[in-house]
């Protein structure tokens, strides 16, 4: 058994196989999920797990070299925004609408979906290098 790190299989698989500027994508429960992307759904029900425990265990195990949100989190979740913001101080963050944004998910390696059911708790982490 792992001793640190992701302990979900599919997660640490796809965390693996990143390389520079490949994109993860952590979504709340109600983000339609490509049919084309890797779905890793987590959601056990409503709340369970929250966005921000998976956002940190992925953090916690990947170089994020840039952040991408939806525009409409500034608004309608402020206080998740600032959450987000406080954990990644040195990291750029780029905004678009939330249409770009469930574009752009097609493009990622994988969505992971939590059980989040706070609006626009959606972000796509993109890979830096650890060198």
């Amino acid at each position: 058994m792992k001793k640190l790190g992701i302990l979900n299989s599919a997660i640490a698989t796809v965390l693996a196989h990143m390389g520079h500027t490949d994109m993860i994508t952590i979504a709340d429960c109600g983000l339609p999920i490509p049919d084309t992307t890797q779905r890793i759904d987590l959601a056990v029900k409503k709340g369970l797990p929250s966005f921000l425990d998976v956002l940190d265990a992925v953090r916690e195990d990947m170089v994020v070299e840039k952040i991408t949100l939806a525009e409409e989190i500034k608004i309608y979740n402020a206080e998740m925004y600032n959450k987000i913001k406080n954990r990644f101080p040195n990291v750029v963050i780029q905004f678009i609408s939330h249409e770009e944004f469930k574009v752009l998910t097609v493009q990622s390696k994988a969505v992971i979906r939590t059980g989040e059911a706070s609006p626009y708790a959606n972000i796509v982490l993109h890979s830096g290098v650890n060198f």
